[in-house]
């Protein structure tokens, strides 16, 4: 199956932040067809967590689901926030 070229030059166009997150979307949903990815860059595991927003008087906390990247940078944990994922096939574990 071809790329479409909307696709391709939306990809381009990414900055760094959109790029990792595509990344880690391709990832995970490679790794959930059972594909095993051996690359020498760090381990990120996807999280899908729900955010309580702390504002007073909201009946509908906690929102999301939304999903964070995480990985050991420098021997410290580092974390990134990456978004709604509503297109993924299974839900992850919390």
């Amino acid at each position: 199956m071809a790329i479409d070229r909307d696709v391709l030059e939306a990809v381009r166009e990414m900055d760094e932040h959109e790029l990792r997150r595509l990344l880690i979307l391709a990832t995970a949903r490679l790794e959930r067809r059972g594909v095993v990815l051996d690359n020498q860059s760090a381990k990120v595991s996807l999280r899908r967590q729900l955010v309580r927003c702390g504002k007073p008087g909201c009946n509908t906390c906690p929102h999301g689901p939304y999903y964070y990247a995480y990985w050991w940078e420098e021997g410290r944990r580092r974390s990134r926030y990456v978004g709604k994922l509503d297109d993924l096939d299974d839900p992850l574990p919390e």
